[in-house]
């Protein structure tokens, strides 16, 4: 009997030097979309990738193409077997990734779009001085109460117990230290340049609104999980409204991936490096099987484990 497979699309911090250089050694699908994308972007985006260094790679308005581009590669080496997918959803910068998987919107434009909210995202870094932190062992009413006090925002809800704050750097520390006093377990500072998914992005939520205006989409292919709603996105206003909105607003990563199960997806493909998302999805729902694809080893495990369960691939 099939699984259900869905797609689970790496964000921003998963980056590392070196990310997808074999896969276009070893698969010409892989290897038309990175040099495809050095075209688009009129750079060599895949010498930043191969080459480092990792704080080159690190900034926002190279990291967040490098990501979508190799997601959209991975996904590409393992679609040599066809297999119905039942859903998908990414991380912050990974759900533009996941509308491009659907082919809401082209591969160009999809890139075009995501060089343009890395750009804007850098300059609202920089214009301001912010910071995040995880909450570890917190649940969701807890951490608001905590945002509240030190007058930060909620950024993301990764896993039941993983949360994380976000605003000015000095909040941000104020709230680290308050953390013990409303039972939170460990708060973490995390090593970002901003504070991302909060009031401090505003600038780059108003100018990527504008881009978006001048994006065709059209209906995703399957279904696409917001993180801001954490919901299937259907309608096309929608969709523009949700992609805008989530660079503001709090990533619900625990409700798009209920979202997913409850849709019966029963296998998981992380695409893009590491296995965090994995990680997140098993604090979720344990037992849940997942597999990382981010390189020509991992992507033959992929392929073996979608050959058994989908018999007529091919």
């Amino acid at each position: 009997m099939s699984q259900k497979i869905g797609l689970l699309f790496a964000g921003q911090g998963a980056q590392v030097v070196g990310m997808g250089r074999d896969l276009a050694e070893n698969f010409p699908r892989a290897r038309e979309l990175f040099e495809r994308a050095n075209e688009i972007l009129g750079r060599e985006l895949t010498d930043v990738m191969w080459n480092g260094p990792l704080a080159e790679l690190t900034k926002t308005s190279n990291c967040q193409p490098a990501l979508f581009v190799h997601g959209l590669a991975c996904l590409a080496v393992v679609r040599e077997f066809e297999f119905p997918i039942a859903a998908a959803a990414g991380l912050s910068l990974g759900e533009l990734t996941a509308h491009a998987s659907a082919e809401t919107f082209s591969f160009e434009s999809g890139l075009k779009l995501v060089q343009r909210r890395g750009e804007l995202m850098e300059e609202a870094c920089n214009a301001t001085t912010g910071g995040m932190a995880a909450m570890i062992g917190a649940d969701e009413n807890t951490a608001r109460n905590l945002a509240a006090a030190a007058d930060v925002d909620l950024a993301n809800i990764n896993s039941p117990g993983q949360i994380v704050l976000s605003g000015e750097r000095a909040k941000i520390d104020m709230a680290l230290g308050l953390a013990k006093e409303y039972g939170i377990r460990r708060a973490l500072p995390l090593n970002v340049a901003g504070a991302y998914h909060s009031r401090l992005m505003q600038i780059a939520d108003e100018k990527f609104g504008q881009a978006l205006t001048e994006v065709e989409i059209q209906t995703p292919r399957f279904p696409v999980f917001s993180n801001v709603t954490g919901a299937e996105v259907k309608t096309l206003p929608a969709i523009r409204e949700t992609l805008q909105d989530q660079v503001t607003s709090t990533v619900r990563w625990v409700d798009c991936m209920e979202g997913m199960l409850a849709l019966g997806c029963d296998l998981f493909l992380e695409l893009g490096p590491g296995a965090v998302l994995a990680g997140l999805l098993q604090r979720t729902r344990q037992g849940v099987e997942a597999i990382s694809v981010a390189d020509v080893a991992s992507a033959q495990v992929a392929a073996e484990r979608i050959r058994r369960v989908q018999p007529s691939a091919s």
